[in-house]
């Protein structure tokens, strides 16, 4: 897992630790020092802990203007035991919301495993960015993932979507496609 790195490509156009309306605004990183682990596996130092013991992430891209934000994310999301989805909401997202971000991408391809727990807070999300226009979408999710995701009835607030060439594409174009997708299907 150490060799997982959070996407690198688009760190010329934005960087969570110096935009000052992010959670992650000021942290430093180290390219050698291993220090964070999903159980018993350490990760990359360039992962964000955000209060999740299985979780973590990193803010890829935010456009304030256009009011959306891509997260990559890594480990197992636990509802169940860790309530990484409340974590997520008040550390990450409601911060996010509150400076203006209402369409929240989140790329879930290096999420192993899902175990939920009640829908309280997806469904809080959901009505909280719908207010507003907006909408959560979960990016290449593996396909076991996606099961235990769409068994707990979690479609109803978050919308699952493969879209695997999104690394070859700048940020403001998978925004763009996205939003069209998304467009279509609330109307």
């Amino acid at each position: 897992m150490q060799d997982i790195e959070p996407y690198y490509n688009w760190r010329h156009l934005y960087t969570a630790e110096e935009d000052f309306r992010s959670p992650f605004y000021g942290r430093t990183y180290s390219e050698f020092e291993f220090s964070q682990t999903v159980y018993n596996y350490y990760i990359h130092p360039q992962w964000d802990d955000f209060g999740s013991r299985t979780l973590y992430m990193k803010i890829l891209f935010a456009d304030y203007e256009q009011q959306f934000a891509i997260i990559e994310l890594l480990g197992e999301w636990n509802d169940a035991i860790e309530n990484d989805i409340m974590t997520m909401r008040r550390d990450v997202t409601d911060q996010l919301f509150a400076n203006g971000i209402n369409k929240f991408i989140l790329i879930a391809e290096n999420v192993l495993n899902f175990h939920s727990s009640d829908d309280s807070y997806y469904e809080e999300w959901r009505e909280q960015v719908l207010d507003t226009g907006g909408w959560i979408v979960v990016m290449d999710m593996p396909e076991q993932t996606q099961y235990d995701f769409k068994k707990a009835r979690l479609t109803n607030y978050v919308s699952l979507i493969e879209f695997p060439q999104w690394r070859t594409l700048k940020p403001d174009i998978v925004f763009q496609q996205i939003d069209n997708w998304m467009l279509k299907l609330l109307d």
